[in-house]
């Protein structure tokens, strides 16, 4: 069974170059950020807030913002929320 070092070992022996691999890719050109809304109901937001309680346990809370004006537009809560609501 070969290791690396082994196999290092060998490759130098021959005077083999080892290949390198590639490092890791990176995007091509900036990321530009999304454009602000002007105006309200252009854009909404939805986010997880979870917290735990003595006698229920784990509950979860989906809160429904709107980016132009900050409000929340909705709220629901339950026991049993999964994030494909």
């Amino acid at each position: 069974m070969l290791n690396h070092k082994m196999l290092r070992r060998l490759y130098a022996g021959e005077r083999l170059r080892v290949r390198r691999r590639g490092g890791s890719k990176h995007a091509l050109g900036t990321l530009t950020p999304p454009a602000l809304p002007a105006a309200v109901n252009q854009r909404w937001s939805l986010d997880f807030v979870s917290d735990t309680l003595v006698d229920v346990g784990q509950f979860s809370i989906l809160c429904e913002v709107d980016d132009f004006s900050f409000e929340c537009l909705r709220l629901i809560a339950g026991t049993s929320l999964s994030d494909h609501v």
